[in-house]
């Protein structure tokens, strides 16, 4: 279900009023402040979206709002009421008895979110148990695989023993949304909760949200980067900008007649509406969608028959057989970009790992200008390794939180004996510059970067060897549209400047439309469709891609600017 108009509650007393908020970071000998004065209200079955660019403040007021500001964070001003009531002023043990039950919370990261000892299915239970009183153990299971089901994991009670690692991003994501939805709360902040999630399940996700806000008078707080999303999802859209709201008001009203430079520059960017227009372009034209010859010319990446099976521990002691990845072969010629599409847990991360030579296949074949890379001795496996350098779903694990971003960049030259101390922190100023990071940041470490800007490093990190070959996995999906944006007109800049080749892996079908030359269709561990672009997209073949595009958001949008 998507937001329509009308659909606001008529009850116009706010269920949440944030008024004139200002929130800080540092001691007091070092202040900063980065939300000036934000004011809003959420009304009762509302959904409110909050957009801008990474590092803009949304996520912050949102932590601010349930007493979560990280750090030496802390709210100097303004006031947060809910139903009337004053958060600012409460103690830590009523705070927590308003989380979960009053107040739900869906955070960005499910890596740094969920405890890695921990089976999912304990720890939904454990939220599950914390909010509910008086239900009995086989209750509390029950009710954890309802919500994993609500939350789009359909086989829930096969995967209540697994472990988060044994997740894919997508998946560990919908394990968090399972958790803030548990105890029905009547406002759900959530950030960025799709943001992991391949579009058909996104949209079964934020259909739930709708159904919430329908049936139960529950309002939501979507944090979210994608503006098409926003406007298809919410009522209302506020707009920040370096901590401060530039523009608000209705959804529809802000995507068609942005007023500030700012929320233009959003809607120009945003890689769904960006889509829209490509799509309207070439239909408009006329003209017939391209030939496949790009996946006729000699690859300079090919992969036959490719196969994995793994093992799932199953009980105790016992485990059994699953096929991850079933007789997948597709090729990339030299120079352009093949987007490996499908849902979380289709198999598609799993045919980056071994290209990468990061798993073993069980069968099949995998060549890089002919050569079978299996068969490659160590010396052979390192210089592989400076020629295909990879971009991974999660930068915050991918990136070692103790050391800094300018070692983190720098590492993979160190590694491979590129250049002098000097020149290697050259090269990693000019890194920076293209990823549009400060330079200043070379100081800093991880956990003091937002999500996008961690992204962004470890895309630097990647170009640092100016490999032939990047595998990316979900590589902007962490990221703001403005700066999404940017990264993709850079590797494309790179590719035509360096003939780099790019597998790239990806849930956003909006950000295939505009990003890449070929597509690869998977399902289930199986390829069930390739062809370009074009031809994907103007006349897919099977019922699972037809379901793929029609699920990208702002379908029904009608655009305000060319």
């Amino acid at each position: 279900m998507t937001v329509t108009e009308g659909t606001s509650s008529v009850n116009n007393t706010p269920l949440l009023s944030v008024r004139d908020l200002k929130i800080t970071f540092g001691t007091k000998k070092a202040t900063r402040e980065v939300v000036h004065g934000v004011s809003f209200d959420i009304l009762p079955g509302e959904t409110v979206a909050i957009v801008g660019e990474s590092g803009s403040g949304k996520s912050t007021t949102a932590s601010a709002i349930i007493n979560l500001l990280p750090g030496t964070g802390r709210v100097t001003g303004g006031s947060i009421t809910l139903d009337g009531r004053e958060l600012t002023t409460l103690t830590r043990p009523q705070m927590e008895a308003l989380r979960g039950k009053e107040i739900g919370y869906v955070p960005q990261d499910p890596m740094s979110n969920l405890n890695p000892v921990w089976s999912i299915g304990f720890q939904v239970a454990e939220a599950v148990r914390a909010n509910s009183d008086g239900l009995s153990r086989a209750q509390v299971k029950a009710r954890t695989i309802e919500v994993l089901k609500q939350a789009g994991l359909a086989d829930a009670e096969r995967r209540l023993g697994q472990f988060p690692h044994q997740f894919s991003g997508g998946m560990r994501q919908r394990a968090l949304i399972g958790i803030g939805l548990a105890a029905d709360p009547r406002l759900l902040i959530a950030d960025e909760p799709t943001s992991a999630l391949d579009v058909t399940v996104q949209r079964v996700i934020l259909d739930h949200m709708a159904s919430l806000t329908r049936e139960k008078g529950t309002s939501v707080l979507l944090i979210t980067h994608d503006l098409g999303l926003a406007a298809e999802r919410a009522e209302k859209i506020i707009v920040m900008n370096q901590g401060s709201i530039v523009e608000s008001g209705p959804s529809r009203e802000i995507l068609q007649h942005p007023r500030h430079p700012y929320t233009q520059r959003l809607v120009a960017a945003a890689p769904s509406l960006a889509s829209k227009r490509i799509e309207i372009a070439v239909r408009e034209s006329g003209e017939e969608p391209r030939p496949v010859t790009g996946l006729l010319d000699t690859p300079t990446v090919r992969v036959e028959g490719l196969t994995k099976d793994y093992r799932i521990r199953q009980g105790t002691f016992g485990s059994v057989p699953f096929r991850a990845v079933d007789n997948v072969s597709f090729g990339i010629p030299r120079g352009k970009t093949l987007a490996l599409v499908g849902e979380s847990g289709s198999g598609k991360s799993t045919v980056a790992k071994m290209v990468l030579k990061l798993e073993a296949p069980t069968a099949g074949r995998i060549e890089v200008d002919g050569k079978d890379v299996s068969k490659l001795d160590r010396a052979g496996t390192l210089a592989l390794r400076r020629r295909m350098q990879p971009v991974f779903q999660d930068p915050y694990s991918s990136l070692d939180p103790l050391r800094s971003i300018g070692s983190l960049i720098e590492e993979p030259m160190r590694i491979h004996g590129v250049g002098t101390s000097a020149e290697r922190d050259a090269r990693v100023r000019e890194l920076l510059d293209q990823v549009a990071l400060p330079q200043s940041l070379a100081e800093r470490y991880p956990n003091e970067l937002s999500g996008g800007q961690r992204q962004r490093v470890a895309i630097a990190r990647a170009l640092a060897l100016k490999p032939d070959i990047v595998v990316l996995d979900e590589a902007v999906s962490a990221l703001d549209v403005l700066v999404q944006d940017q990264i993709l007109q850079l590797l494309a800049q790179l590719q035509d400047e360096l003939g780099l080749t790019y597998l790239f892996i990806t849930h956003d079908l909006a950000v295939v439309r505009v990003a890449a030359d070929l597509v690869c269709v998977m399902e289930k561990g199986v390829a069930v469709e390739q062809g370009t672009v074009d031809e994907i997209f103007a006349n897919p073949q099977q019922e699972y891609t037809q379901r793929l595009l029609a699920a990208i958001p702002g379908a029904d949008i009608e655009l305000g600017i060319n």
